[in-house]
């Protein structure tokens, strides 16, 4: 795997810290000097968020909040595109920044912007999309979820809730993590599953094909939304239908927690997208400060899977309201 170099700033940064830490004399200062500055970082943060999914406004929040601790000037942008968003990295890599984090839901298509970014001697980490493929992808360390592991334990508990067929639903095809918790669904479900696709970034058209697909097959007992506007959306659909489905879904945001206090979505697979976000900018800077590689560069920084459901949302919902979960 390659791994690039820490920016020049780590150097200047450690010849600071050793003259801080000598006094005149040559001896060792019993406190460090306040005044002593660690470098200042630009770090670019790339999503395919599509417009109007909230899922990305907490994995944001997570990245700006570990930005404002440690000084670091972040750029966030999104493309859903795979073409446009390794436009993106290019762009970052062009403008010269000290580090950048970025979701591998099509990673084929960033493989080029990625190279380049090792060839200017750019760090770079993957977070939420990209579990299989980080490695191959030449990052540096990954911060997610395992998804194959999430539909496993989706499936699991279908099974438990006595679920006979369930509709699985990808709004962003060609995603390679999506695709992932269908497969693990299917994998572990001892019912039936059918996946339908849907175009996410149009939620009327998402309602309307949930609604016909429900009317259509009175088997299907389960709807399980691959993100938290989904789940709403699908709750809808189901009333639209007059259908005795359940909803539950992957991702959380405050209105999906507001759901499933209402009863109106049985649960969640969090995947903390706010923690993802945090420790990708984080990650960088410890990287750039002090030569730390987490995981070791071989092994994913799991934030994932875990359940919220109505034994644990008066804890989640709390959080929610400040738009951390």
């Amino acid at each position: 795997m390659h791994r690039p170099r820490p920016p020049a700033a780590l150097a200047a940064a450690a010849a600071l810290l050793l003259t801080a830490a000598c006094s005149s004399q040559g001896g060792r200062q019993d406190e460090a000097d306040p005044d002593v500055a660690t470098p200042a970082l630009t770090i670019a943060l790339i999503t395919h968020q599509a417009p109007g999914d909230t899922f990305w406004d907490i994995v944001r929040g997570g990245a700006e909040d570990a930005a404002a601790k440690s000084g670091v000037t972040l750029e966030y942008s999104a493309d859903p595109e795979g073409a446009r968003q390794a436009v993106l990295v290019q762009t970052a890599v062009d403008s010269g920044v000290d580090g950048i984090a970025v979701t591998l839901a099509k990673p084929d298509a960033l493989q080029g912007a990625l190279d380049a970014a090792a060839e200017a001697g750019i760090p770079v980490v993957g977070l939420n999309s990209g579990i299989d493929q980080w490695r191959d992808a030449g990052l540096m360390a990954y911060y997610g979820t395992d998804e194959d592991l999430a539909g496993e334990a989706y499936g699991e508990r279908l099974n438990e809730s006595g679920a006979a067929k369930a509709l699985c639903v990808v709004h962003e095809q060609g995603n390679v993590g999506l695709e992932a918790r269908c497969a693990g669904m299917a994998e572990s479900f001892g019912g039936d599953t059918e996946t339908l696709y849907v175009d996410g970034a149009n939620m009327p058209e998402v309602k309307a094909a949930l609604t016909a697909r429900l009317q259509e097959d009175r088997d299907v007992d389960h709807v399980a939304a691959l993100g938290a506007p989904f789940a709403l959306t699908a709750a809808d659909a189901v009333a639209d239908a007059g259908s005795d489905a359940a909803v539950a879904t992957f991702d959380t945001n405050r209105d999906l927690v507001a759901a499933i206090e209402e009863g109106t979505v049985e649960w969640a697979v969090d995947q903390q997208p706010y923690l993802q976000g945090y420790l990708a900018v984080d990650g960088l800077w410890l990287y750039a400060t002090n030569g730390n590689v987490t995981g070791g560069g071989a092994e994913p920084v799991l934030t994932g899977p875990s359940f919220v459901d109505r034994e644990n949302i008066d804890e989640v919902a709390a959080y929610a309201e400040s738009g951390t979960r």
